[in-house]
Parts: C-alpha cells; structure tokens; sequence
C-alpha cells in the first residue's frame, strides 16, 4: 500500500486535463509510442470530434522514482463540463490526491472552483498545476497569485507545466509521490470496495470498476453486492490499463475491475459497495451524492414497433451513465416513450447522439422543461411533483406552482458585466454578489430560476462575452412563481407534446412564436388549419393555413354560371365535411424545429 498513489485531475472544460494525462502516459511508458493518439483516455469517437471528456477514464500507470522504488498510479482523468460535474464526485470519492490544472491564458474558471471544492469536501490533497505556460499569452504571475488566494499555498507549491510540449511532467510525477498520501485501510478486514463506473460489454455483460477500501478480492471468491444484497461469483478481475488486465488477487487500495457475469443493469448500482458472501462489511460505504436531474424530455422512438429496443439502449447507456434517469410515458401525439432525466442541455444532447451513434436509435425529443411542485386548494401541504405540462392540475384547483432556482456562478472580464447583467434580468435573475477577484476578472452570483437557463443561456452568455465567461450553478430550492400551461391546439385538438409550462408574463410571447413556427413547418391541407395558442380557454395567439384549393371548375367552358356555382357550392360542402374529420399529422421535423425556438 505504501506504493500506491491514487489521484485524478480536475480542472474547468479546454484547459488541458485530456492532453495533460496523454504526457502522464508517455513519460511512464504505458502506451507505446506506436499507439499513442490525441486524448488516448477518451474512447467514444464523441468525445475526440467535440474536444471534450464525457466519461471519467480510469488507468494503472508505473513510475520509478529517484528514492529507487517503484509506484503503481491510478490515474482518473475527469470530464470539465458543468453536465458532468457527477462523474468528478464520483472520481474524486476514490482518490487521495487530486491534481488541479489551471489554464495560465485564462486563469480561475467557474467550474475550476466548483471541483476545488468537491475534492476539498472529500479531504484531498491538493497539487495546484498551471497548465499551457508555453503559450505567449499566459500570464503565469497573475494567475498563480489567484490560485494562491484560492488554495492559501505557497508560490512554490505550484508547479508550472505544458501538456503539449511536456514541460513539468517529471516534477508532476514526483509530487504525486511526495505529496499525496498512500491509501488507508485494513489489509486483513472484511472486503469493502466502491463502485465507483460500469459499463456494458455485449458478450461479457456488466463490467464494474471499483476501489478497494478494506481487506482483498480473489478470481473466484463469492461476492455479494451491498445494496442489492444479491449474490454473484467473481469471474474475473484486474486492473485498468489501456485495455483489461486479469489478476488473481486485488489488495487494499487497488482500482480494478471485476466482471460476475450479470446481464441485467438494475442488479448493479454504481455507489454500491462490494463484499463477501462469507465475510460481509458491517456496512456499505457512504461515497458520492446522489445524482437529481435537472431537465426532464420526453425520447419517442419514430416508429412505435422500436420501443423495445429503445428500452434496451436506455438500460444499456444507464450503465455507462449512472446519471441518467427514465420512465416510460405515453403521448398521444407520439405513442410509447421514455421520460428522461438529464444533467443540462449538453447532456441531453449528447444522449441524443450515443443513441443513434451506438444503438442506431433515432428519436423524436419534446420540448425540455424542469420539474415543478404544485399545490392544490384542496390540500395546500401536500407537493404534487409535476414533470410533464399535462400533469398539471386543472387552474380551478390550483393552488400556486413552485419552480426551481439555481445559485449561477459567472465569472468575466469587467467590459461584459453590463451585457451579462441584462441577460440575467432578462431571465428573472437577481444579482446577490459582486466581487473583483483580481482588477481584470469580476465573479457574479445570480439566483436564477432554472427553467430560464436550460434552452440557450449558456450560449448567449459566451456570444455576449465573446467566450470569456464561465458559468457553474447548483441547484437552491423551489419558490412560488405565477407559472402557465401554454397548449397548442391544431383545429381545436391539443397537441400535448407541444405545451410548455411557462411564465406568465412571457406566454404571449411564446405561444406567438410557436404558432408562426409551426405555420412554416405544417404541410397544407385540403382544409382550413388553426393554430392556437392558448392558456386554458382563453386563446393568446392564432396563425391559420389557408386550404389547398381544387379547381373544380376548370371543366365548365362556357355554359350558365349556375353550373359554376353549383360545383363550388359542393366543393365547400365537402370540405367543411373534411374539417369536421381530417386529423392533422404533425410531422417530425416540426417538433425539432420547434425545440430550436429559442436559437
């Protein structure tokens, strides 16, 4: 154990945890120099088109160091996206040490401070490093005085570093070693280990990664999972290199893998604790916080008879990402679905990629919303939680709708606080702080409801700041807040996967701009359209399609203009018939189209 050097890095997205892990790999000679490539840990070609990590990767590196031992790392490269800020916590409750990169062009990042903490939460020891000083923009000076007044560590504790050209990796390797303590734990007790991933292997079903907290595990040895309490044996386990080591044994301290042959996701729990059917741990261990998502759309498969296999692709991608929640749902616009949880819109987004990408799946996705509580008059103390528009209780007796607010954390250039500012007012933010961290960088609190955030705020916070700012929230609680049902109605008929709950003052202006949208988008027909936009029975906005119109008289050359009129006359007939029948199909393209209204 005393060789061990468990630790993972962490930093806010672009600034170099990727690459920096890549020159880890090099210097200890894990990957030969055949087989290395740009962010060798990221393995889903997502993650190398988009320049980001999804997943965190867990990998064994060796390194001799000048004391003439040599020490096994475990090594866990995190992602930087605020969305997956869930799988850090998971990564930092099995480390000891965390290494914090900080960009020196760009200094202290939102996301920077926000994993600062979780890992200070989780007493790791921390190695500041300022990353990409080779670059002539980079203001080491400035920048390592803010990650002194931030960590209260000395000048000489940080160490200067470029993923690119591989300057500072020795002296990264070295302090890791130095500084970071080995693992704790009874080598002789009851085997307790941490799910800390899984993920899902097609012939060799699930695969959970895990630490080793207490005592040892054996190829063979009868395991039983803590929470679900079943019990499984160990076919095989080993550690993390590139690929899959098998070994027959794994002590205290150890991250590895262990494959029991399970084929169905729900036995398997990642915050689960593994141990002995013989020798069980008094109790499972308490590691990371439970996940809650955030934004909630309905995922329909575009043609019904596939719903099975979308089920089986959810399961499947759930045990990649833990943070995914669902539940099947009916529409009647779209039939059987998937009510799903996400992270933010980047984790919807990339959802909706590994779907098609991975499973072949293309879905038809709702319009985004967030979950609310409502209260009836009825019962006004008991919440009713409410994920969908049509869960709503009728406006009769409705008591008042509680929506959730998040605590947003900007920070920017002081040319952008006037443009950040009126974008947060214009979502119904206030500002509760102010504070110049240095005279060129200015942090903004905003309480902001999250419903006003989830579609494009990210995006307009980086056109107004023109990429400088960064932003991290966390969610506060639910207050009251005069929420609407905005229905879409197409002659009459509600479409229900069109209605969005939305603030009252800004219905109007919704239900206008949905209803041109789908003037664009619907295909005419043999009769008349209405488009409606109404708040219970009070209609807020109307667009119409004129109907496609037969000439039916083309055939009268000449003649009494009673024959004319009395073809028109039957024309007229037919088609108020049609209007009374004819259903309109909204068409795919229009439910897309209708979630970039925001763009």
């Amino acid at each position: 154990m005393e060789l061990i050097r468990n630790f993972c890095v962490i930093a806010h997205i672009d600034h170099g945890k990727s690459t920096l892990s890549d020159r880890l790999l090099e210097e200890t000679k894990t990957i030969s120099e055949r087989d290395m490539q740009n962010q060798a840990l990221d393995d889903m070609d997502l993650e190398r088109e988009r320049g980001i990590t999804i997943k965190s990767h867990a990998i064994q590196l060796y390194y001799n160091h000048t004391d003439g031992k040599k020490y096994t790392f475990n090594l866990i490269d995190t992602p930087g996206h605020v969305d997956f800020s869930y799988e850090v916590s998971r990564s930092i409750a099995a480390c000891e040490g965390a290494l914090l990169l900080v960009d020196a062009s760009q200094g202290i990042q939102a996301q920077t401070i926000s994993n600062l903490y979780l890992a200070i939460e989780h007493d790791l020891e921390i190695i500041p490093i300022l990353n990409k000083v080779d670059m002539e923009s980079a203001m080491i000076d400035e920048v390592s005085d803010q990650i002194i007044d931030l960590l209260g560590c000395e000048k000489e504790d940080i160490l200067l570093a470029s993923g690119k050209t591989g300057i500072g990796i020795k002296e990264i390797l070295a302090a890791a070693v130095d500084r970071i303590p080995p693992p704790s734990g009874d080598p002789d007790g009851p085997l307790q280990a941490l799910i800390f991933d899984s993920m899902f292997n097609s012939y060799r079903g699930v695969i959970a990664y895990f630490r080793i907290m207490n005592g040892k595990l054996s190829k063979g040895d009868q395991v039983r999972f803590f929470n679900t309490g079943k019990d499984y044996t160990a076919d095989e386990v080993g550690i993390l290199q590139i690929s899959q080591i098998p070994k027959k044994t794994l002590k205290t301290g150890d991250v590895g893998y262990i494959i029991t042959g399970i084929k169905e996701s729900k036995e398997i729990k990642v915050g689960d604790t593994i141990t002995l059917h013989d020798n069980p741990c008094p109790e499972g261990i308490h590691g990371f916080e439970e996940v809650k998502p955030m934004v909630f759309a309905g995922i329909y498969p575009i043609e019904n008879e596939d719903f099975e296999d979308l089920r089986d692709s959810l399961e499947k991608l759930k045990l990649n990402d833990a943070s995914l929640v669902y539940e099947p749902e009916t529409s009647i616009a779209l039939g059987f679905g998937f009510r799903c949880g996400f992270l933010g819109m980047l984790h919807l987004e990339i959802i909706q990629e590994r779907l098609s990408r991975e499973f072949d799946q293309e879905v038809i996705t709702t319009i985004p919303n967030v979950s609310y509580i409502a209260y009836t008059k009825r019962d006004s103390d008991t919440p009713i939680e409410i994920n969908t528009p049509s869960e709503l209780p009728d406006p009769t007796v409705l008591d008042r709708v509680e929506e959730p607010y998040i605590r947003a954390q900007i920070i920017t250039a002081p040319d952008y606080i006037g443009g950040i500012m009126s974008l947060a007012l214009d979502k119904r933010g206030t500002l509760t702080k102010q504070t110049y961290l240095t005279t060129e960088r200015v942090e903004l609190s905003f309480e902001l409801p999250l419903a006003e955030i989830v579609f494009d705020f990210y995006d307009k916070l980086k056109s107004i700041s023109k990429g400088y700012a960064s932003f991290d929230y966390a969610p506060i609680d639910y207050r009251a807040s005069d929420l609407v049902k905005v229905d879409i109605k197409l002659n009459g008929e509600s479409v229900d996967a069109l209605s969005s709950l939305v603030h009252r003052d800004k219905a109007a202006f919704f239900g206008r701009k949905i209803c041109k949208k789908l003037k664009e988008l619907l295909p005419r027909q043999q009769f008349v359209i209405a488009i409606q936009a109404a708040i219970g029975a009070k209609i807020i906005s109307r667009e119409t399609i004129s109907a496609l119109r037969k000439d039916v008289t083309a055939k009268c050359y000449g003649g009494d203009i009673t024959r004319k009129r009395k073809l028109l006359e039957k024309q007229k007939k037919g088609k108020k018939k049609m209007r009374q029948i004819g259903t309109v199909q909204v068409p795919q393209k229009a439910f897309l189209e209708v979630l970039k209204l925001n763009d």
